[in-house]
Parts: C-alpha cells; structure tokens; sequence
C-alpha cells in the first residue's frame, strides 16, 4: 500500500522546519481566493503525481538542503505548473535574460519547451514539473545573485553570500504567487540606477554589433591639440561613427578646436582625463569595439549582482576604477572625495569590510609586501634608503638596529627577522590620519604625504592600502560626536602630534569595489578601461556552462 505524500517521508531537520514556517507565512499572504499550501492535502487525483515529486526528489538525493526539496514539501508537493499562461511566462523569461548580459542557453530552452507538455502520466508529469520548477531556481539564482561565483575569482571575495536554501525556497514560492510571473521575474534583478542604465547601454550596444564595428585610429605617438597627423582622418572618423558631429576641415592632418572638444567629451563619458590629449588610454578606449564594449556590459552587470545587497544602508564606497569614495549615511550622500587605489601589480582587493577604529598621527610598520620589494632591495643599494625616508629597523623586543650591521644583500634569501617602521608626521606615508579596518591583509585608508598625486587623472599608485584626499571631513563623520570630535577638536588633536586610538562613533561597512562601469553625475553610462584586467574572466565564466548552484 501506498503512503500518501507528506511532511513523514521527507528529510526533516530544523532547516526544513524553518522553511515551513517562512513559507507558510508566505503563502498564506496571498491574494483573497488563493489556497494556502502548508494545509493542504493533494487531491485524490493529483495524489499519484505528488508522490512521484517527492520520490523524484529523493531519487537525485535532495535534502533539506535543496531548495526544490524545501519549496515541495512546503506545499505537500503539489504540482505548482497548472496553469499554461505560468509556463508561457517561465519560457518568456527565459528568453529575456539577455537583456541581462545572461546566456539563454543555460537553461535549454528547447529542452525547456519539449519538456513544458502537459502529460497525463505521473512520471512524465513530475518530470514536467521539475524540469519546469529546477528552471525557475536557476533563473531567479542568476538574475538575482549571479551567474559566477566571485570567490572562484577572487580569493579575498568576502561580499554577503546568496541566501541559505530555505531563504532561495521561500524567495520561489513569493515569485510563484505573483499575478505576472515573467514581470516579477524580471523584476528580481537588482533595482539599482546603474543595473537599468547597464541594460540600456546593452542593447544600444548589441544594435551597434549589427551595423558592425567602429573605424579604428592607430597607434602612434601623443597627439596634443592644435599638431598635425595623419591620424587625425580616421580620429574624426571614429567620433563621428559613435554621433559626434564634427565638420570637416580644410586641412584633414589638423588636430583642430572643435575635434578636441570632440575628444574631451569621448573622454570624459569613458572616465578619463578630459584634456583632449590623445594618449595610449584614450586610444584604448576609442578602439573598444561593440563586442568589447558588450562584453564590459555584461561583466559589470553581473558585478553589479554579486554586490547588490550590500548597496543598502549606510555604507562607505571606494570606487576603485573611478579613483573615488563616497560616504552615505540616512539614505543621503555626505561625502565624496577622489583617493589613490593600488598600482595593477599591487592590486587594491575587493573588500567588504568596516572602519574598526582611527589612528590619529600614525606611525607606519612597512607591510610585507613593500619591505620584500621596495625597502630592503632600496637599502641594499642605497646606504642612506632608510635615513631619506626617516625608516628605521627594530628587533622584536622593539630596540632600534643599526642598518649597516645588517646584510641587506642577502636579506630576501636568508629572511628579515626585523621590523621597519616610520615614527608619526604629516610627512609620513600614512600622513596624520589612518582608518583602519578589519580584514587580514593589512588593507586600509589613510591620508597622505604626497598630495600633489590627487591631480592626476589615472591614480592608481598605491601598494594596495587606498589613500584619501580629504581624511579630516571622514573622520569627523566616522566619529559621530560633535560634542568631543568636532573639526575644531580633531585638528587640535592632529596638531598636537600625539599618536591616538580612537575609536568610530557609528558602524558604517566599507565598500572596495570593482567596476568598470559608472554612472557620471547627470546619470548616463561612463564605459572605464579594466586597469586590473578583471573584465575578461568574468565574461569567460559567463560563457562557460552554468554550475550547480
């Protein structure tokens, strides 16, 4: 004799049991006529198909740690695909993840549409039934969460993880319930400015492939406004391709007024120093080809998915590609200022993180990384390194060591049993102010000593730790307590010279993020060159057959 399918036959752990309850809730949400699922018994005629669910699902060994397996035996494993107009929209989102910078193909969708035929026999109708619901996870994980596991990449990604299966479970039955399933599909993609305006400079894009690429400019030496060169020809060509109007001129070798204008303006939409000077990183963006500017699309969208959720609430976001950070508290930006990021061989990392505490007037111990490749081959040449840069060397009981007894020479093969470390001033490299944060890879932000390096327009400089333009006004923020830390104290504090722990008055989580691609203040696509060269592993992975999420 057959058991009728229910909660006895399933893998029931706390996990599940809280699914339920979330569930349950959920569905018993849900619009005046609408059945609720928990409670229900299968009828006796949809009791064959139940049951082959629930052995579907223990045959390819689902537990409670499936989300399938937890979104079925919440609601008694009824079928949930009834309806023709639920699985015409599930085949039209599936279609409509391209515009998504998604691969329809991850989801075979000539399998999907095979497969969507209503069957009168239980196995055939069950494997309808999570061919059909196994699709419609997949979906939802992708647009919501991604395709690529960040942490295949990156093997300091620490962003909020996707949710925990019974959370996916839940997030299933919400999307199911909806009136319009292909609209709340669509919608479960993130709800950010820069997510819609990705998708539109998208599709722009894939209507330029058809048209084919752009004319390309050659390489060359700097062209600066007002030289002649024979480059120049194909230079107005270019531009003019992507809209510009720019007139002929009488002498077509003049780099004129009106197409530097031209330039300034390609420039300053692609995140560049807007000077009209036509050097390497101007010329790489002007020969970017629609299908690499497609590819840059769909990798940033998909960044963009990985990070979603921890663009909420207050937060403190460093720009990495945009050589900037701003400060948003209560829903309001309050702070922004351009900062100095690491070189591409001493990469600032993608963090999510949180200011722990500041130092004030730091002094700076040489991490690692510079002491093995800038301080000790420096000293090795140079008897007066350490003395220039007012470095000095201590054992581990913290006693000053005279560098000349030391074998500098042969210190990176034999090992470095010292510490080198620079006293507290605002010419020290940490200049008077350092946030310090919480992750182990001695990454931080701090001020500076070498300010005139904000005027550049490409700062990517740093050994990694992120320096801050204006580090007086985020403190006084961080600090949160005008009565003891207004400007005015925090200056005398500085000035006094004293090294100082203080710790942040309001928990603000900090952002290093990776994008090349940005929204410019009047809200339209800025296109940025990949100075780390992250772009074209992201696209791989996004060609690549979808994992098993």
């Amino acid at each position: 004799m057959q058991s009728k399918p229910g909660l006895g036959k399933c893998f029931v752990t706390a996990a599940a049991l809280a699914a339920l309850a979330l569930m349950a809730s959920c569905v018993h949400a849900t619009a005046a006529g609408e059945a609720a699922v928990v409670a229900v018994e299968p009828a006796a005629s949809d009791s064959a198909l139940a049951l082959r669910i629930e052995q579907r699902l223990r045959e390819r060994a689902a537990t409670a740690d499936d989300p399938i397996a937890l979104f079925y035996l919440a609601r008694a494993y009824r079928s949930v695909w009834t309806e023709p107009a639920r699985v015409h929209a599930l085949l039209a989102a599936v279609e409509a993840v391209r515009g998504h910078g998604l691969d329809a193909a991850d989801f075979a969708p000539a399998r999907l549409r095979a497969g969507a035929v209503p069957a009168a026999d239980p196995e055939r109708a069950a494997e309808r039934e999570l061919l059909l619901t196994d699709t419609l996870a997949a979906l939802l994980f992708q647009l919501r969460h991604g395709k690529v596991d960040p942490r295949a990449l990156y093997r300091e990604w620490n962003f909020t993880p996707p949710p925990r299966p019974y959370e996916r479970a839940a997030e299933l039955a919400r999307v199911l319930q909806a009136p319009d399933l292909a609209a709340a599909v669509d919608a479960y993609a993130p709800d950010l400015p820069l997510y819609r305006a990705l998708r539109a400079e998208l599709l722009a894009q894939q209507g330029r492939l058809a048209v084919g690429d752009w004319p390309k400019v050659a390489a060359g030496p700097t062209l600066k406004p007002g030289a002649s060169s024979s480059r120049v020809a194909s230079l107005r060509a270019r531009l003019a391709a992507a809209g510009e109007r720019v007139s002929e001129a009488r002498d077509k070798s003049h780099y004129d007024e009106a197409l530097v204008e031209a330039v300034k303006r390609f420039q300053a939409a692609h995140g560049l120093q807007a000077d009209g000077v036509l050097g390497a990183q101007t010329l790489e963006a002007l020969n970017a080809s629609p299908a690499q500017r497609v590819a840059q699309i769909r990798a940033n969208l998909e960044r963009l998915r990985w990070v979603a959720s921890d663009l909420q609430g207050d937060r403190l976001l460093v720009d990495i590609v945009g050589y900037h950070a701003d400060l948003v508290l209560d829903g309001q930006p309050v702070w922004s200022s351009r900062v100095i990021v690491g070189k591409p061989k001493r990469r600032t990392p993608s963090l999510l993180d949180s200011v722990t505490h500041l130092v004030l007037n730091p002094k700076w111990v040489v991490p690692p990384t510079i002491l093995r490749e800038d301080v000790i081959p420096g000293a090795a040449r140079n008897p007066s390194y350490l003395a220039n840069r007012r470095l000095r060397v201590v054992d581990r009981s913290g006693q000053t060591v005279d560098p000349a007894t030391i074998d500098w020479s042969g210190a990176r093969q034999s090992g470095f049993p010292y510490r080198v470390e620079q006293q507290s001033g605002a010419d020290g490299s940490l200049g008077r102010i350092k946030f310090s944060l919480s992750n182990p890879y001695v990454i931080y932000l701090h001020d500076t000593n070498a300010r005139s390096l904000f005027k550049r327009a490409e700062r990517a400089l740093s050994s990694g730790c992120v320096r801050v333009e204006k580090p007086e006004e985020l403190a006084v923020l961080l600090l949160a307590d005008s009565g003891r830390w207004s400007a005015q104290a925090l200056q005398a504090a500085l000035d006094s010279g004293r090294t100082r722990t203080v710790d942040v008055g309001r928990d603000v989580k900090v952002l290093l993020h990776y994008a090349t691609a940005a929204l410019d203040e009047a809200g339209r696509v800025l296109l940025r060159n990949d100075i780390y060269g992250y772009d074209a592993a992201i696209v791989a992975a996004l060609d690549a057959p979808a994992p098993a999420r």
